[in-house]
């Protein structure tokens, strides 16, 4: 009975060294009697008993790993406080295991070293605008020495950048100044446009106003015309008719007749007059003799426009 139960043991013992079960996204190093044998791949794996041995286990997964704070010394000799986080993946077991005693120690460090050395060859400025650069340099020094630890560097970001309080002071003065200068130039700008619009709008209006007056000139001056030409035209007609009617049977004696009422006309108005002194002719014959004249110029003035 007891020899059972020590087979059994045995067997249990046997059975647990000879079968591993790797997790997925995991790789494990088996060294044969101390020396480098495989890498298990995820899944069920048979060992040799007491011959092989499980002296390594590696995760396959992207290790986030934060890199301490330091203080870089950038280009312009301004310091600055500088922290991280580092994103690398084992991709070779066995180097990571052989490569180096703790490749996790030799990354950090690395990280570190890289980031001083990029960080000194820019400006205080620079840092803050090239972060993309600064950590993809980062990233390239990294990789090629991680090579050898069987570990791949994916990528580095900086998570914050802090100069001192004395810099920080000067940096937002800088900035303070800097919008109040884009504020005066904004102000001084929408006065400009401000002037330049209410200049257009004046030349504008003063040429609309001119416009209308010259306008208005014209049409003053046309109506001017038309009306004079009325007149001229209604006085033609006036005298066109005038003549056609003296040229009729009957048109001389009604100019005699008319003449007559305009010399009693002009008599009654000079009478009317109480400061005029009115001479009547002692021969009333001088009256026809005025009609007659009056006649004979009017004779006359036919002859001629005839």
């Amino acid at each position: 009975m007891e020899l059972a139960i020590l087979l059994i043991v045995i067997a249990v013992i046997f059975v647990s060294r000879a079968i591993k079960i790797v997790p997925q996204q995991s790789a494990w190093v088996v060294e044969r009697l101390g020396k480098y044998h495989s890498s298990l791949a995820p899944g069920l794996n048979i060992l040799v008993p007491f011959i092989d041995k499980v002296a390594y286990k590696h995760s396959l997964k992207e290790i986030p790993m934060d890199v301490p704070s330091q203080v870089c010394i950038t280009r312009d000799n301004t310091q600055l406080q500088v922290d991280g986080i580092l994103y690398f993946q084992v991709t070779d077991p066995m180097r990571a295991s052989y490569g180096s005693s703790n490749y996790l120690m030799a990354v950090t460090q690395l990280a570190q070293t890289s980031l001083r050395s990029v960080i000194g060859k820019l400006e205080l400025d620079k840092t803050f605008e090239e972060r993309d650069i600064i950590n993809a340099q980062v990233v390239q020094a990294i990789d090629e020495a991680a090579l050898n630890w069987g570990v791949k560097v994916l990528r580095y970001e900086i998570k914050d950048l802090t100069p001192p309080a004395e810099i920080l002071r000067s940096m937002q003065a800088q900035i303070t100044a800097e919008r109040e200068k884009r504020a005066l130039i904004a102000a001084s700008e929408g006065r400009r446009q401000e002037q330049i619009n209410i200049a257009t709008g004046e030349r504008e209006a003063f040429i609309a106003r001119s416009e209308g007056e010259k306008q208005a000139e014209i049409n003053k001056a046309q109506g001017e015309a038309a009306a004079i030409l009325a007149v001229a035209e209604a006085t033609a007609g006036a005298i066109r008719q005038v003549a056609d009617a003296i040229r009729q049977p009957g048109g001389q004696e009604a100019v005699q007749l008319k003449v007559a009422e305009k010399a009693v006309d002009a008599y009654a108005s000079v009478a009317a007059d109480a400061t005029t002194t009115l001479i009547v002719p002692s021969n009333m014959t001088e009256v026809s003799a005025l009609i007659g004249s009056a006649m004979k110029m009017v004779q006359a003035g036919k002859t001629t426009g005839g």
